[in-house]
């Protein structure tokens, strides 16, 4: 298959009239500055497939359902409560439509691969499934629906605060000791696609104890570690009671965090904390969006690129899927807080949204282990933009993405993954019967 674009951002810049040979789901071949020929397929621009590292599939059936308050302290604890109620009633089959939804929206925003951060592991009430690795395959069987690349992420839980305290009666379905949980990877597996990659997910340090995270890494086997760490004040104040140090300084210190790792949020972070991920390779996964519709705060990003930080973006709660506004969302708070504009922007970039897309690109691929980028033998993980959206009128290279980050409404056309066209005319190409099975499956979790 030839695709042939009036312009692409290719891993070495943007290239006019360029024509993408795409065998096996991979690029096989470029050519740039040359005229379309008969068979191939025309586009206006092509983009590589922004990674979505961070993503808790089930909770897109939440949206909107947690936008109420419920009590004068409304916060981040309040909406886990909601939360925990919600997943009493998830079962397999809610589940995989559930993420199925969600995957064909990530793909129609620009998202090419998912980081899924998977914790609902057994049965609400904690029994097992006869496969204990059944919730993982419905989040694989719901990736190939959709067409969207994964990397599974199970998550280790197994207590309820800093220094191994139990678990609530609201957490059963998560739970496992390691024996299980490196079971459940090595079943969680073999049920992936076959450039499906695995890893591991130890929740955060008030779920897994310092023992059990020693033992857990070796289940990676080198593949990507994902942890949950200093996104609330109250975690932070908690850490500090339980060790005497903050959360990203205790693990920095204690843990071997290198490239394979992946800090979400990492939002209330000293100095000394924001050097020390950056010098170790660890990526920062930001999730703007939810962290904005958590209160939760904001991370340091102008200070962490600064110092050669890698950052990528995640959807998180899933309570809106848009991988622009989750570019625009970090550019703005940065803004907001510094009371300036264009922080993010580099003196190499200076183009805002380009430099964030391209960080994340590359930033995303490192967490979830995967190349990334439009060259020759990479995936073929491909967004073209819609010629006919208005921002894009008398634009070209770096302005495009600007534009699409800062103004857009309907920036994406179609999107090829693994070589395979997904979505055409921004609409994913399973949508109607991905959504009438959602449909069927929130009436029964909202009855």
């Amino acid at each position: 298959m030839d695709l042939w674009f009036e312009s692409a951002l290719l891993e070495d810049g943007w290239a006019d009239r360029v024509r993408l040979r795409l065998a096996g789901g991979r690029v096989e071949a470029i050519e740039a500055g040359v005229d379309p020929a008969a068979g191939d397929e025309r586009h206006f621009v092509a983009l590589p497939g922004l990674p979505n590292l961070h993503s808790h599939a089930f909770q897109r059936a939440m949206a909107g359902l947690t936008e109420a308050r419920g009590r004068a302290d409304d916060d981040f604890w309040s909406w886990r409560e909601l939360m925990y109620r919600f997943v009493g009633r998830i079962g397999p089959e809610e589940c995989e439509a559930v993420a199925a939804l969600a995957y064909a929206e990530m793909l129609e925003a620009g998202f090419t691969r998912v980081g899924e951060f998977h914790y609902l592991h057994h049965a609400p009430d904690g029994s097992r499934y006869d496969d204990v690795a059944e919730m993982s395959g419905r989040i694989a069987a719901a990736a190939e629906t959709a067409g969207i690349g994964l990397t599974l992420l199970p998550v280790f839980y197994a207590h309820g605060g800093f220094g191994g305290q139990p678990a609530g009666k609201a957490q059963a379905g998560f739970l496992n000791d390691v024996d299980g949980f490196a079971e459940l990877v090595e079943r969680a597996s073999v049920k992936l696609a076959k450039d499906g990659v695995i890893g591991i997910a130890p929740h955060s340090l008030r779920a897994v104890t310092p023992e059990a995270l020693r033992e857990l890494l070796p289940v990676a086997e080198g593949g990507p570690v994902h942890i949950h760490i200093a996104e609330q004040v109250k975690e932070v104040a908690d850490c500090l009671a339980w060790s005497g140090r903050r959360p990203v300084r205790w693990l920095l210190d204690e843990m071997p965090v290198d490239a394979r790792w992946t800090l979400v949020h990492a939002t209330h972070v000293e100095p000394d904390e924001v050097a020390g991920i950056a010098a170790s390779g660890a990526v920062a996964g930001l999730c703007p969006i939810t962290e904005a519709n958590l209160g939760d705060g904001l991370f340091p990003a102008a200070e962490f690129m600064a110092q050669g930080g890698m950052i990528g973006v995640g959807s998180d709660s899933n309570v809106r899927i848009d991988a622009a506004e989750e570019l625009r969302l970090l550019e703005y708070g940065q803004r907001l807080t510094r009371r300036a504009r264009n922080v993010l922007a580099g003196e190499e970039r200076p183009a805002t949204g380009a430099r964030l897309f391209e960080a994340a690109v590359k930033g995303g691929g490192r967490s979830l282990g995967v190349e990334t980028g439009l060259a020759a033998g990479r995936p073929a993980d491909i967004v073209s933009l819609d010629r006919d959206e208005p921002a894009f009128a008398e634009r070209g290279g770096d302005a495009l993405i600007d534009s699409w980050v800062f103004v857009s409404h309907r920036a994406v056309d179609c999107v090829w993954r693994g070589g395979v066209k997904q979505v055409a005319g921004g609409r994913h190409r399973q949508r109607d019967t991905i959504e009438a099975r959602y449909r069927t499956a929130l009436a029964r979790l909202l009855a």
